[in-house]
C-alpha cells in the first residue's frame, strides 16, 4: 500500500483496524520483552493504538511512528493531552507524558530517532502491509535494530481467499523467512480467535489464528 492508501483511511474514518480493546496476547507476554527502568517500546505503524495507553500504564515509555497526521493528533486528544511539537530529521514529533510520537514514513527512519536498548510491540505492521512490501518493512526494520534487541510480534493465519487484507495472513514459514537469519525465535501462542473476532466472519471468515512470537536479535 501506497502512503495515499493510509491517509485516504483516516480521512474517510475507514479504520475497521483500529481495535477498541487492548490486545489480550500484549498483556499475556508482554513480560517476555524484559523491559526495564527507563526503558521505550517502539510501535511501528502504531495508528492510535490502545495498546500503547497499556504499555505506558506498566511504566514504560512508548516511541510510535505513525504517517498519518490525524491518527497522531486524535491519540492526544483522546488522552486529554497537549503534546510539543517540533521538526525532527523529517519527522513531526509530538511529545506529551510518556508518549513520543513522530509522525513520517516508517521507511525514512533511521537509529538515531529511536530509543536504545530496543524492545519492538509489532501487533499491526507487518500483517498491515501486502507480501511484495513485506520484506522492505523487515529489511528496514532490522538495520534500526542493535544485538539483543527484542520484538514481540503478532501475526494472523487465515484463508486468503476469503478475505482481502489489510490485515493480512502471514504464516509461520513467512516469519521464519524473514527473521530466521538474525533472530533467535520463539513462538509464545497460537490460538483460534474467530469466536472472539465478528469483524473477520462479517468478512467472510470461517477460521482465523492468532500467533505471537518473541524474536531476539543475535550477535
Amino acid at each position: 500500500m501506497e502512503p495515499d492508501f493510509w491517509h485516504e483511511r483516516w480521512h474517510s474514518n475507514q479504520i475497521a483496524f483500529h481495535q477498541d480493546e487492548v490486545n489480550p496476547f500484549l498483556r499475556a507476554h508482554f513480560g517476555r520483552l524484559h523491559t526495564g527502568a527507563g526503558a521505550s517500546v517502539f510501535v511501528p505503524l502504531c495508528g492510535k493504538s490502545l495498546d500503547m495507553v497499556w504499555i505506558a500504564d506498566q511504566g514504560v515509555g512508548v516511541t510510535g511512528v505513525e504517517l498519518s497526521p490525524r491518527a497522531v493528533e486524535a491519540f492526544f486528544a483522546e488522552r486529554g493531552l497537549t503534546p510539543q511539537r517540533r521538526t525532527q530529521s523529517g519527522f513531526e514529533e509530538y511529545v506529551a507524558g510518556p508518549y513520543r510520537l513522530l509522525c513520517g514514513d516508517f521507511f525514512a527512519l533511521s537509529p538515531a530517532l529511536l530509543p536504545a536498548p530496543m524492545f519492538v510491540y509489532d501487533r499491526a505492521s507487518l500483517v498491515a502491509l501486502p507480501q511484495p512490501m513485506r520484506r522492505r518493512y523487515v529489511v528496514h526494520l532490522c538495520s534500526l535494530l542493535s544485538p539483543g534487541a527484542r520484538i514481540l510480534l503478532v501475526t494472523f493465519e487465515y484463508d486468503q481467499a476469503q478475505m482481502d487484507g489489510p490485515p493480512f495472513a502471514v504464516s509461520d514459514v513467512e516469519v521464519r523467512a524473514h527473521y530466521d537469519e538474525g533472530f533467535e525465535i520463539e513462538r509464545l501462542a497460537r490460538e483460534d480467535v474467530i469466536e472472539r473476532e465478528p469483524r473477520f466472519r462479517e468478512r467472510g471468515l470461517s477460521a482465523l489464528t492468532e500467533s505471537t512470537w518473541l524474536l531476539t536479535r543475535r550477535p
